[in-house]
């Protein structure tokens, strides 16, 4: 049965459950901070490597332990994962993980998720959903559940694009300041490519705002500039350009 649940966010804790008497490292809230960050950190490892890609499942060897992975990937740095026993099948625990992340990306605002302040309470009353999803985790139509997913992807990656400007329109009111350029801790930081001039991004990024801000780089332009370029903050550009850097496609330089 599944015993545990996790919510990884940034490398951090989000959401925490033991659902069993059992206890293991997941368990243990003392060390549930270096535990998190060291998964993550291993499902980052594994993601540099093309002929690796994610971690779906681990197994420690001196127990009957096992801990499934899900990545969320319309949303940076998201990781869903389960501890299970040898008896549970590990495409019902999968199954399950989706089924979890999907309520959970529909149930909480997106922009709560995405700029997490780093507390875990305020996702409390996401228990007893996921206490009911593992009485009946057997239960799902596969198919239906598959359809709901494209759907919710779908969704969420129109609502991620929208939300930068947005957030933008809300801070700034649709301007951009020069004053607040100048007092601004990203004024002399400039994104660099690392990636050849004839790169087609198309292949590699779904988001229009990642593409957009990748094609107005050119080595001279700092944060500021291409968050009054693109009309959005320059906390989101900050954001996205953290997103390149993971994907070895930019490196910050300060001028």
């Amino acid at each position: 049965m599944i015993r545990d649940v996790l919510i990884i966010k940034d490398g951090l804790p989000m959401f925490s459950r033991n659902f069993t008497d059992r206890r293991n490292f997941i368990s243990d809230q003392n060390n549930l901070i270096l535990v998190s960050g060291f998964l993550s950190a291993l499902n980052s490892f594994s993601e540099e490597f093309d002929d690796l890609g994610s971690i779906k499942e681990l197994k420690l060897s001196n127990s009957n332990f096992r801990l499934a992975f899900l990545k969320n990937n319309t949303i940076p740095n998201l990781i869903f994962l389960a501890s299970f026993d040898e008896e549970t099948n590990s495409v019902n625990v999968q199954r399950f993980l989706k089924k979890m992340s999907y309520t959970f990306l529909k149930k909480y605002n997106l922009s709560k998720i995405i700029d997490w302040d780093g507390r875990s309470n305020i996702f409390d009353s996401f228990t007893e959903i996921v206490r009911k999803y593992i009485q009946d985790e057997e239960k799902e139509d596969d198919i239906d559940f598959k359809y709901k997913v494209v759907d919710l992807f779908k969704e969420i990656q129109e609502k991620i694009e929208e939300k930068p400007e947005i957030k933008s329109d809300m801070a700034d009111n649709n301007s951009y300041s020069k004053k607040k350029q100048e007092n601004s801790k990203f004024r002399k930081v400039i994104p660099v490519l690392k990636i050849p001039k004839n790169f087609n991004p198309d292949f590699y990024l779904s988001g229009n705002l990642s593409k957009k801000l990748l094609n107005q780089i050119n080595g001279n332009k700092t944060i500021c500039d291409l968050a009054e370029d693109l009309n959005i903050s320059e906390e989101n550009v900050h954001k996205i350009c953290k997103n390149l850097i993971k994907m070895g496609f930019i490196k910050l330089e300060e001028r």
